[in-house]
């Protein structure tokens, strides 16, 4: 009887501490358009479950922070059906592929390449004070489509191969190529990447790994609530905390996967 009132306790406590992890770091990727990998992957590897099941679960309940941040940003509006249109069709074949491929890549060497070049777009964004502040479109012509549509395509494989804070990357090129502000780019990156990307890749990834399904309501549940409220957020503060937010974002994530990779 003991034993059992014990096991249940350490259940309630494991599933706790679930919620409150997938809450703040889908909160903080909500706001920043990336990064809830930094936090939740690393626990769900540090609870026991091997890398492959740890970020085919992760990559499952991250759809849940798409569906909650679209909850506040399909309210908001401004979204366009050209730009919509080539983030599924340009993006989603990379994302198949890069599911595919993740699993016969080695750990450290993809994480230490990520965790460099996640720590440089921070580095970049810091250095351009005036990037992303104020929403100035461009590239919207048949040629600027096909380029912006070949940078998600291979933005694409990275998040379908790797899914600690991909979304900061089409973020980023959304301001970059498309000349969006800060806002509208993670508002395009949360719903689009967070639903569409991130469902696609986790098909992909649950037809090839095993996934923790007990574990996924205590994390889908973080990443809902999360999810609305950093998009809320996003919406109420403006471009300054949603900019400063992705720089921190980035280099703390970088830092981290540089240290996993290290230690694998």
């Amino acid at each position: 009887m003991l034993t059992t009132i014990i096991f249940i306790m350490n259940s309630m406590l494991e599933h706790l501490l679930l919620f409150v992890i997938s809450l703040l770091a889908n909160t903080l990727s909500s706001l920043a358009g990336g990064g809830a990998g930094l936090l939740q992957l690393p626990v769900l590897i540090f609870l026991g479950l091997p890398f492959g099941v740890a970020l085919v679960t992760h990559k499952i309940a991250s759809v849940a922070l798409g569906v909650g941040a679209s909850l506040k940003h399909l309210k908001y509006g401004g979204f366009q059906w050209q730009l919509v249109t080539i983030m599924i069709v340009g993006a989603l074949p990379g994302v198949v592929i890069g599911a595919n491929v993740i699993l016969n890549i080695p750990e450290s060497i993809a994480m230490f390449s990520l965790g460099c070049l996640t720590i440089a777009l921070g580095i970049y964004s810091f250095f351009k004070p005036n990037l992303g502040m104020h929403d100035s479109l461009k590239n919207l012509t048949i040629k600027g489509y096909l380029i912006g549509a070949l940078g998600l395509f291979l933005l694409g494989i990275l998040n379908g191969s790797l899914t600690s804070g991909t979304g900061l990357f089409v973020t980023m090129w959304l301001i970059h190529w498309f000349g969006m502000n800060y806002a509208r780019a993670v508002s395009y990156t949360l719903v689009m990447v967070g639903i569409l990307w991130n469902g696609a890749g986790a098909v992909t990834l649950a037809l090839l790994e095993t996934v923790q399904w007990s574990w996924l309501p205590a994390l889908i549940l973080g990443s809902l609530i999360g999810g609305y409220f950093g998009a809320h957020l996003a919406i109420e503060k403006g471009n300054t905390l949603v900019k400063r937010t992705f720089e921190l974002m980035t280099v703390i994530t970088g830092l981290a996967l540089l240290i996993k990779a290290v230690n694998v």
